[in-house]
């Protein structure tokens, strides 16, 4: 889904030589460096594994990341040749116009539903040998997950759109005062330095409402800006590279794998110098200043109702005309007003939320990579997990707009040709878990690229439920690309491959986003009918066997043991989404048969249940190994993202869920310790959840605050910055609990804007580990139940009114 633009002949107009750059980019929320980067790795096209380090250390350690949801660049910030990485998020391999066609694309499910009555009669006669081996003979798919065993290679991956390279014609020598710089508080990039008694500067934004990139070099004195722009190509496309006018370079591109078109143009502002664009180089000599502007697209459409039949069902637009038309927009606003309209649509998200934790205690304003080592050795550092917490909200926005798709597996940057599990949408975790601080953080608009991805799967996640269970409604499986991809891949490794309520599960966040907004309007017009379709599934999928009961057969705990006749996390799963879709059908008024249908269901499937060692099991026996350290939790998902088990309504379970908690441990990769922050946040253990947010960042957190699995995933960031948000507030259980989980160190504090269910926003301050004050802006109005600790405080409110809270002998009590 691509944004319209309208072309506008322009002329671009270049504001004075400033002092500008002597602003302290590095206070305030900033993610600094004092030592420029090398060239060593420039051009290095890997086909990196889903294993292992980014052999481009530099790339993923150091680097700095811009975007505005569907173009991404990251800043290298090197004195002799700026390296810039860059990204649409649309560049995919795969799908349906490879060289096989549409058939063969969408020819990915095994026709297995005839087969699940022989692998439950085999669970009925005890013979789960015989019940694994039809499983993993018949549940997987028919397209391979890795690009060197399938041609052509039809699930695809996410790839590179190149790099550009500025040379400045400047050395180190005699080079001081660096710094290379995020600022969070307007999404830009600087690099300055100080060379030979002059200050140089470079300033880096990618703007979502103008849909470009701008790159601007300064200095503070005439003439010295000597710049030589060049361009590597991705290596696996068709390559065009040609002037554009006698200020740019226009480069075309066609994927050699399934003829995706791509472009980027380049246009040059200077004042003062010459300009020449030369041997597909854009040269500019003895300038004052120089303006880049960038725009980019692909010719891929998001498309809701693909034809199955039709291998160009997601070619869109040209690519070559959207970038100009872009281009000529960006032209005609000139640079001062593309940083406006940028600063205005950026700080507008951003800046609804304030954290500050331990205020009156100061922390030297070093590089952050020496902070973070500092933090690794036991120094408190207060203000960095403040920067942690809104790098996440900043990663969001910069990787999920509205008009395009979700953030994946690497948000949207990515310097390879193929990456870590194809950086793809991974649907056993990772893509729920960009998204769990969306809507509590504040930026419930962030959730539509990941609503319209869930829109694109129905329809061929129809066939795929209709292929395995013979039912009604639409699923997905462990992995998804942007051509809809739903079925499981061709790997007969079930531990990881057999995950058929993946699409219920994402169909969760379209009630979760309902119920922070209670937009009525969408959940009629848009939200019902993905929910409603996955309970379909979600009923017909289990097995209803001769005692009565209800389990999902065969399933699996992701990633982790063996095929089963109904592990936990599905059940649990089920219980979520047909609690939503009751919920839903209620709020509209509607399906009150089907409804009926649900809850009879959910009173006969398979209960969680408790094991030897105290745990909540994992599978349908108690074979849990109390050892067992494995990243993954999904058995306790109920617990979190659900809302089924919680100290407050089922204080057994959570106590089960506990033991499984502590039995796992307190390491892992960033996002299971970043999922375990929020689990242990929702047993209202604060002590423990900052614990793991200790963890991540010392454990799973690179230089610039990325996440790593290792190698870098992104979802280990967006869950922490949730996992914070839950040790503040929490609002699942129906009540609108204030502080659930605040750890001893943080003594004092506040938060501000963040957003509780029933479209609330609240703002909270405390002093001496103690609740001073809240404020709670009721948006849609209703009962609002409060609780904080023991104390309980139920009211009415009128949509739009605030109301302050306080505490009168450890009791909550309305001021007004």
């Amino acid at each position: 889904m691509k944004k319209c633009y309208c072309i506008i002949l322009s002329i671009f107009l270049l504001v004075p030589i400033s002092s500008s750059q002597t602003i302290d980019y590095t206070q305030g929320l900033s993610i600094w460096f004092d030592t420029p980067n090398d060239l060593n790795n420039r051009a290095i096209w890997l086909r990196a594994s889903g294993l292992g380090n980014n052999p481009d250390e530099a790339w993923e350690n150091s680097s700095l990341p811009i975007g505005n949801g569907s173009l991404g660049a990251n800043i290298l910030g090197s004195i002799s040749a700026e390296r810039i990485t860059l990204n649409e998020k649309t560049l995919w391999k795969g799908g349906p116009n490879t060289a096989k066609g549409a058939e063969y694309y969408w020819n990915v499910n095994k026709q297995s539903a005839n087969i699940l009555k022989d692998i439950r009669q085999a669970f009925l006669a005890g013979d789960k040998e015989k019940a694994t081996h039809l499983t993993r003979e018949n549940f997987n798919g028919l397209a391979a997950y890795e690009e060197n065993n399938e041609t052509p290679f039809r699930f695809g991956s996410f790839t590179t759109m190149g790099e550009l390279y500025i040379e400045t014609g400047l050395s180190e020598i005699n080079m001081r005062n660096y710094r290379r710089i995020l600022s969070l508080d307007s999404a830009m990039a600087v690099v300055q330095f100080d060379k030979d008694g002059i200050e140089y500067q470079r300033k880096y934004f990618i703007s979502y409402p103008d849909s470009v990139m701008t790159m601007r070099f300064t200095a503070n004195k005439k003439g010295k800006q000597n710049l030589v722009l060049s361009y590597c190509p991705n290596s696996e496309a068709k390559s065009y590279l040609s002037a554009d006018g006698s200020n740019g370079l226009v480069y075309t591109g066609v994927l050699n794998n399934n003829k995706m078109k791509f472009a980027f143009r380049i246009r040059t502002v200077h004042k003062g110098g010459t300009l020449k664009v030369e041997n597909d180089h854009i040269i500019v000599k003895d300038a004052d200043e120089v303006v880049f502007l960038l725009t980019a697209d692909t010719d891929y459409k998001m498309n809701f109702n693909p034809d199955f039949k039709d291998p160009q069902t997601y070619v869109g637009k040209d690519p070559e005309q959207t970038t100009l038309t872009m281009m000529d927009n960006a032209l005609e606003k000139g640079y001062d007003e593309l940083l406006r309209n940028h600063k205005t649509d950026y700080t507008a998200l951003f800046n609804r939320v304030q954290l500050q934790i331990n205020p009156e205690i100061s922390t030297p304003n070093l590089p952050t990579h020496k902070r973070l080592d500092n933090y690794k050795k036991g120094m408190p550092d207060y203000q960095l997990e403040q920067l942690y917490y809104q790098f996440g909200r900043y990663l969001l926005i910069a990787s999920s707009r509205p008009g395009n798709m979700p953030a994946n597996l690497q948000g949207l940057w990515h310097n390879n040709l193929d990456g870590p599990w194809r950086v793809d949408y991974h649907n056993n975790i990772n893509i729920q878990m960009n998204y769990w601080p969306a809507c509590s953080t504040n930026l419930s608009e962030c959730t539509w690229p990941l609503i319209d991805f869930i829109r694109s799967l129905v329809k061929p996640g129809e066939k795929t439920a209709q292929a395995y269970f013979n039912a009604r409604g639409w699923t997905a499986s462990i992995s998804a690309n942007i051509f809809g991809f739903t079925a499981p891949l061709s790997s007969k490794s079930m531990e990881w491959n057999l995950n058929p309520t993946a699409g219920p599960w994402l169909a969760t966040h379209i009630w979760e986003y309902y119920d922070y907004t209670r937009d009525k309007k969408f959940l009629k017009e848009v939200g019902y009918e993905l929910i409603k379709s996955s309970a379909q599934f979600t009923v017909d999928h289990l097995w209803h066997k001769p005692d009565g009961t209800y389990t999902a057969a065969p399933s699996t705990s992701p990633e982790h043991g063996p095929v089963d006749e109904g592990v936990t996390f599905a059940h649990a799963v089920v219980r979520e989404i047909l609690l939503d879709a009751i919920q839903a059908s209620k709020v509209l008024g509607v399906d009150s048969k089907e409804r009926r249908q649900w809850k009879n269901i959910l009173a006969k499937l398979m209960p969680y249940r408790i094991g030897r060692y105290g745990q909540l099991l994992e599978w349908s026996t108690d074979i849990d190994d109390p050892k067992d350290e494995h990243r993954h939790v999904n058995h306790l998902f109920g617990l979190h993202p659900g809302h089924t088990i919680s100290p407050l309504t089922t204080p057994e379970l959570a106590k089960a869920a506990k033991v499984v908690l502590e039995h796992r441990g307190d390491g892992g990769t960033g996002w299971s310790m970043g999922w375990k922050l929020n689990q242990w946040a929702r047993l209202q253990d604060g002590n423990h959840a900052y614990k793991l947010y200790n963890n991540l960042l010392s454990n799973s957190t690179l230089d610039n605050l990325w996440d790593t699995h290792s190698p870098f995933q992104i979802d280990g960031n967006l869950g922490g910055t949730a996992g914070i948000t839950e040790m503040l507030l929490q609002s699942h259980t129906g009540t609108i609990q204030l502080l659930p989980a605040l750890p001893d160190v943080w003594s004092n504090g506040m938060i501000s804007g963040i957003c509780a269910k029933g479209n609330y926003e609240i703002s909270i301050s405390w002093k001496k580990g103690r609740l001073e004050k809240a404020y709670i802006l009721s948006k849609s109005g209703g009962l609002c139940t409060l609780r904080y600790k023991d104390s309980i405080l139920t009211f009415n409110t009128v949509k739009g009114k605030k109301y302050e809270i306080t505490l009168d002998e450890n009791r909550l009590k309305l001021l007004r």
